[in-house]
């Protein structure tokens, strides 16, 4: 199920499932990563733990503690999501679509340059 919860974090849910606050467990501590002196002095990273499934979730992608919380929550949300539904979740469906997209995607690139390649041999052989 690892895996599975890789796929939060990314794409905008509208069907999860709700977060009960008495089941989250919530701390400060200083982030980690580039900054410096804001990073090292400040406790605006957010852990979350979701005591139930055992998930637990990092956030430090603001400096803002509040936009944080509101972050942590939603990653959250999403992993807890697809740890109980798996793969009738959302989230993981909106995933495998952006995989799948990506693979078209990659194919006609490289069907478009076989195309080019072609053409050029071609245009090759008849100057010759």
């Amino acid at each position: 199920r690892v895996p599975l919860l890789q796929a939060a974090g990314k794409k905008k849910s509208l069907n999860l499932l709700p977060l009960n606050e008495a089941e989250l467990e919530e701390q400060f501590v200083r982030g980690d990563g580039p900054g410096g002196q804001a990073t090292n002095k400040t406790n605006n990273c957010v852990v979350l733990k979701h005591i139930p499934s055992g998930i637990v979730v990092k956030c430090h992608q603001t400096r803002s503690v509040e936009q944080n919380r509101k972050l942590a929550r939603g990653i959250l949300q999403e992993k807890v999501d697809l740890f109980y539904k798996g793969e009738e979740s959302d989230v993981f469906k909106e995933k495998k679509e952006s995989e799948r997209k990506k693979r078209e995607k990659k194919r006609r690139a490289k069907e478009n340059l076989e195309r080019k390649k072609r053409l050029k041999e071609m245009q090759e052989l008849d100057k010759n």
